[in-house]
């Protein structure tokens, strides 16, 4: 099976089988999407909450690296390849705090509150998280089944399924669906 990799402010997003993994989500955030009848799948990894921050191309320049300018574009991808909005599994996993120790820029939870407000604008629904927290992950996504892994480097792996929808965690505090 082919591996796609995506690197810190990138997306993949494909219809064919494959693995698409990203390493070393600290306080950036993976946005992966499924659809299980079209079988398309893809992963964003940002690093901001708003293109804002990048006075001069409001992230244009690299609209992966925002949440509000990637969210966006993961979608439409999906949407090009034959997704529908109401069939996609969405799930959510890094945002923890492991540069900012003492939390002063709570940047996860900064990243983690702007995707959640970006999707329940839009009306999609979360179907599973494992954010917060102080430790790294990489998450793989098995886009001919669906499957979702999340691995830390402890060794510690769980499969981040897609249950019921998640209501946002109050406060953006941690909030862990296996």
């Amino acid at each position: 099976m082919k591996t796609m990799v995506v690197g810190v402010g990138d997306c993949k997003v494909t219809g064919e089988p494959a693995e698409i993994v990203t390493f070393a989500l600290g306080s950036c955030i993976a946005v992966v999407i499924w659809d299980p009848v079209a079988k398309v799948g893809g992963l964003l990894h940002f690093m901001l909450p708003d293109s804002a921050v990048d006075r001069e191309t409001q992230g244009r320049a690299n609209p992966y690296r925002y949440a509000d300018t990637g969210t966006p574009l993961l979608f439409r991808q999906a949407y090009e390849k034959g997704a529908e909005k109401r069939r996609l599994q969405v799930r959510l996993a890094g945002g923890a705090n492991v540069v900012d120790q003492g939390g002063v820029f709570n940047i996860g939870r900064r990243n983690h509150a702007a995707v959640r407000k970006i999707l329940w604008r839009a009306g999609v629904l979360v179907h599973g998280e494992d954010v917060g927290g102080s430790v790294s992950r990489t998450v793989r996504l098995n886009v001919a089944t669906g499957r979702c892994t999340v691995s830390e480097p402890s060794g510690v792996v769980r499969e981040l399924r897609a249950g019921a929808p998640v209501a946002s965690a109050a406060g953006g505090a941690e909030c862990r669906v296996a």
